[in-house]
C-alpha cells in the first residue's frame, strides 16, 4: 500500500484540510470538504503545490509530505518523515532563527500567509519557498496535532 494511503494517513489528511479550511476559509484542493477521505489524501498527495507537516515534538519530525514536496526535497516517503523538521533548512543561525521565529508567529496566530524562505534538499540544492501559508494543525477540539506549510511557489538557487 502507497504510505500516503494507509488509515492513519488518510484520517491525517483530513486534518490537514479541515484545519487550513477552518484557519484560512481557503481549500488546499478544490472540493476537499466532499471528496471521501482515500479520494482527499491521493488529491493532496497529487497537489501541484508542497505540503508538510511536522508534529508536536520538542524537536519536531515529518509526518508529511506530498509528491511535490517529496520531488523538492529529493526524499522518499520514508526517509522524509524521519527528518526533523529543522534540517529542511540550512543550519545557518540566520536561516533557523527566522524559522523558528515563522513557527512561532504561527502558533500564537493560528496561521501565517506569504511566508518565503531559503530550504535544502537532501543534496544539498538551495530552493526558495514563497507564498508560502504555515498552519497549526488542530482538530475540531482545538488539539494541536502539528504544523504544516502550503508551498504555493519556489525556485532552485
Amino acid at each position: 500500500m502507497k504510505p500516503h494511503l494507509t488509515l492513519a494517513q488518510q484520517r491525517y489528511a483530513r486534518l490537514l484540510a479541515k484545519s487550513f479550511a477552518r484557519l484560512t476559509g481557503q481549500l488546499l484542493v478544490a472540493g476537499a470538504e466532499d471528496l471521501s477521505d482515500s479520494a482527499l489524501a491521493e488529491s493532496l498527495f497529487a497537489a501541484p503545490q508542497a505540503i508538510v507537516s511536522h508534529g508536536t515534538q520538542t524537536d519536531p519530525v515529518f509526518r508529511y509530505a506530498n509528491a511535490q514536496a517529496l520531488s523538492l526535497w529529493e526524499m522518499d516517503w520514508e526517509a522524509f518523515t524521519r527528518l526533523p523538521s529543522r534540517l529542511s533548512a540550512e543550519a545557518r543561525g540566520d536561516v533557523q532563527a527566522d524559522r523558528d521565529a515563522l513557527l512561532r508567529e504561527a502558533l500564537g496566530k493560528g496561521w501565517v500567509d506569504s511566508y518565503s524562505g531559503v530550504r535544502i534538499s537532501s543534496t544539498g540544492r538551495r530552493f526558495m519557498i514563497d507564498q508560502t501559508v504555515l498552519w497549526n494543525v488542530t482538530d475540531e477540539d482545538g488539539v494541536r496535532h502539528g504544523q504544516a506549510a502550503f508551498i504555493r511557489n519556489w525556485r532552485y538557487l
